[in-house]
């Protein structure tokens, strides 16, 4: 491999956003050559496993990226990649700092933050159409080519093998499920609920999660929960008599990827979960209150659907936080029968 063919692209956090940048990586491996070291958060790194443009992941624990030990971490990365070119996917002070000291040529993806800001205090007024023109993968394809390609050849993509899709298989069946992770007869449909957010404001509200697994029950839909979930006051009663179908914080990264690749339809708010479930091939549900797809997180995949609050002033932050009751208030404008009926239409469709 010539050295002109070996890249390092940075991304720190958060989950969804790291997930976002698998497409890309694929997509320049397969229209340049290019193939990748990858410098992510630790606990981040399984996204990357089995992906066929990744050589190399550097999990950075919390420790290190803490200053001033994130400087000897950074010195040492440039210093054995001296010659490589690095892709800053993040932008943010510490992939700066990095930047810095990197002994190659640097290329950053367009983050949009002025524009962000802008159209926020300018009451959408200014920037909107900069900021619908292209979602988030597409301006990490920025970074490197302008125009960027098309959303749908940038799509995310998780890679699992077969032993993770039969441990997830039968960790579904002893629910009581029929379920063919790999293909197999037909069964009844089973849905994933993701019902936790990073910020509470972009949550769907517990009671609606609640009427709306009883609908499924009442249809003899099958569903499950996942995610993870620090504060146990936030934990919801969905699964109340049926624990065996509640993997909130029960299952690592990978294993919640294979979950996901398990189900029929993913629903779930503005999180990252939504974007795993793209990567494996998952539709999504998505439902959207205090962000829009201004930001540029829409699910991208070919089946993903969205279902948005009719409410004034969205987005109201930058990051779906800091909004007060007007975030939670507006997922309530959300109800249960749209999102049941939406639900439904995309499993007939699948």
């Amino acid at each position: 491999m010539s050295a002109s063919s070996r890249k390092f692209a940075v991304r720190l956090s958060a989950m969804g956003d790291v997930a976002l940048i698998t497409g890309v990586l694929d997509y320049w491996r397969q229209s340049r050559g290019w193939r990748f070291g990858v410098i992510t958060r630790k606990s981040l790194a399984p996204l990357f496993t089995h992906h066929p443009a990744v050589d190399e992941v550097v999990g950075l624990t919390d420790a290190e990226l803490h200053f001033p030990a994130s400087l000897g971490v950074f010195r040492r990365l440039a210093s054995v990649n001296a010659g490589c070119d690095l892709i800053d996917l993040h932008d943010s002070l510490r992939t700066r700092m990095l930047a810095g000291l990197w002994k190659g040529r640097v290329l950053r993806y367009p983050k949009l933050g002025l524009a962000r800001r802008l159209f926020l205090l300018s009451g959408r007024r200014l920037c909107e159409a900069c900021l619908l023109e292209h979602n988030v993968p597409q301006r990490y394809a920025m970074a490197v080519e302008s125009p960027p390609p098309a959303s749908d050849r940038l799509i995310p993509h998780i890679y699992l093998d077969d032993e993770e899709l039969v441990q997830a298989g039968l960790l579904i069946e002893k629910a009581g499920f029929n379920v063919h992770c790999m293909g197999g007869q037909p069964r009844a449909p089973l849905l994933a609920l993701h019902p936790y957010a990073t910020h509470q404001q972009k949550a769907w509200p517990a009671e609606y999660w609640l009427r709306l697994s009883a609908e499924l029950d009442r249809r003899k839909i099958n569903w499950f929960i996942l995610g993870r979930e620090s504060n146990a006051a936030a934990r919801l009663t969905l699964a109340a008599g049926n624990a065996g179908r509640d993997y909130t914080n029960k299952t690592d990264l990978r294993m919640t990827c294979a979950l996901l690749a398990c189900a029929d339809l993913l629903i779930s708010s503005d999180s990252g979960p939504m974007h795993l479930a793209t990567a494996v091939g998952t539709p999504v549900l998505g439902l959207f209150g205090p962000t829009t797809r201004h930001w540029g997180f829409f699910p991208s995949g070919a089946g993903d659907q969205v279902l948005e609050a009719d409410c004034p002033g969205r987005p109201f932050s930058l990051h779906g936080k800091s909004s007060g009751s007007r975030g939670e208030n507006c997922m309530r404008m959300i109800s249960p029968d749209a999102v049941l009926k939406k639900a439904l239409q995309m499993l007939a469709h699948a």
